[in-house]
């Protein structure tokens, strides 16, 4: 991690031990994963960069508890996921981690707050969601509809929907992926606010290098390995990026 980040702590949120990750298609093998070892400390902000095919969706999945690996271990905190029925790992979803993806999944018939609403109804120990909406910026907009929203409103609701329930590690993949840089400016700020304010340990994936400046660690994936891990001594905003 980075040594002078001053949000971040040496605390190990997640970590894999040699995790691989096989498809097979008849006889063919194709290794999405290759022994990947990786830890993510408590409040930083990492960025997953590489090519497609790299990896990186699967690695997201994987310490997100949508997938398992085909060997290898998965741990958060000191619990093994890697030993988790598919009912425990729904159980861990739902209490510590909150998703982002490229399309926002909103519900069209619900306004920005009762999609956020919909979350905190059975989140443990929530937060208020006109909070949520606040913290990424949408004060304004809690009674729009998806379809009263620009792209990157709707992402911004698609944030606020997976940190209303307080999440112990947010997970984004690709969130700019659909969105032009001046709007992916403001939803990539609204992520970064999260992280800095909530401390929530944050994991993004990304095609474009230069968010890697925004982040704590830059990690990067090739052919399903780990190709390198860049430490930022400073971590630049958003609006500082030169897309």
């Amino acid at each position: 991690m980075s040594a002078t980040a001053e949000s971040t702590s040496n605390t190990t949120v997640l970590c894999t031990q040699n995790v691989e990750k096989v498809y097979q298609t008849g006889e063919v093998k194709i290794y999405a994963l290759r022994g990947v070892n990786v830890e993510f400390y408590e409040s930083e902000f990492v960025v997953l960069l590489g090519a497609s095919g790299s990896g990186k969706s699967t690695l997201l999945n994987i310490i997100g508890g949508l997938a398992t690996p085909s060997s290898g271990k998965v741990f958060y905190r000191q619990e093994e996921l890697t030993q988790y029925t598919m009912s425990k790992l729904t159980l861990f979803r739902r209490q510590n981690v909150g998703f982002v993806f490229q399309f926002y999944n909103l519900i069209p018939s619900l306004t920005a707050l009762e999609n956020v609403s919909l979350v905190t109804e059975i989140a443990q120990n929530p937060m208020n969601p006109k909070d949520a909406l606040a913290l990424v910026g949408l004060e304004d907009r809690m009674d729009h509809f998806p379809a009263q929203m620009s792209g990157g409103e709707q992402q911004r609701v698609a944030i606020a929907r997976a940190i209303a329930k307080k999440p112990a590690i947010l997970l984004c993949d690709e969130p700019t992926g659909a969105l032009d840089s001046q709007t992916g400016t403001m939803v990539l700020d609204a992520i970064d606010t999260v992280n800095r304010e909530v401390g929530t340990t944050t994991i993004l994936i990304t095609h474009n290098v230069i968010v890697g400046e925004m982040a704590d660690r830059s990690i990067t994936l090739v052919d399903g390995q780990v190709s390198s891990v860049v430490s930022n001594e400073h971590r630049r905003s958003a609006s500082e990026l030169q897309w």
